[in-house]
């Protein structure tokens, strides 16, 4: 796919800042979210949001089920309102509020050794367990690629030596990032 242009970027993140804003203030769901362009592909996405420069929520699809513009205004609200790790966000949070999209690449079968910090994005997956680090976790976390792996599996509720075990999936891919000005 395509990388989106400047002005796709800033439409992004300009319906996930409108998606959290009527979450927050309104309790409501967007209407009018954009469905042509760049907003009709489908594609997995993560919305991350920090308040006063301290992550707030990260939530994410990572196979597209829905058009883009659904999926990023599901995943802002949801950032904003249901990441279990945080409260809920708070009409007083929104003028510190800096907004994240990662446009995730499909997902291909890697090797450990394949896999390069900043550049891949990790998803594990055994039995009932599943977790997903993307790339940039590696790069502000200074991990290196065996540290990475652990924490992946730890993400997916399993040992941390999973990754090495028979009947693990291990999956990589890039992401698009783009951000407001000045995030984090």
């Amino acid at each position: 796919m395509p990388s989106p242009s400047e002005a796709d970027q800033q439409a992004i993140l300009a319906l996930a800042r409108r998606a959290v804003t009527e979450a927050v203030c309104h309790t409501g769901r967007l209407e009018h979210i954009p469905n042509t362009g760049i907003f009709a592909e489908k594609r997995g996405v993560f919305v991350t949001l920090h308040v006063a420069k301290r992550l707030h929520g990260c939530i994410g699809v990572i196979e597209a089920k829905e058009p883009l513009g659904e999926a990023v205004a599901h995943c802002a609200q949801s950032a904003a309102l249901e990441d279990p790790r945080f409260n809920r966000m708070q009409p007083a949070d929104l003028p510190t509020l800096e907004i994240e999209v990662s446009l995730l690449s499909p997902l291909e079968p890697i090797q450990p050794d394949e896999v390069e910090i900043g550049k891949h994005g990790l998803l594990i997956e055994q039995g009932f367990h599943r977790g997903l680090l993307l790339p940039q976790v590696a790069v502000e976390h200074k991990l290196d690629r065996e540290r990475f792996l652990r924490e992946t599996c730890h993400k997916a509720g399993l040992p941390a030596d999973a990754w090495q075990a028979l009947g693990t999936r291990l999956l990589g891919f890039t992401c698009e990032v783009f951000a407001d000005p000045g995030f984090h």
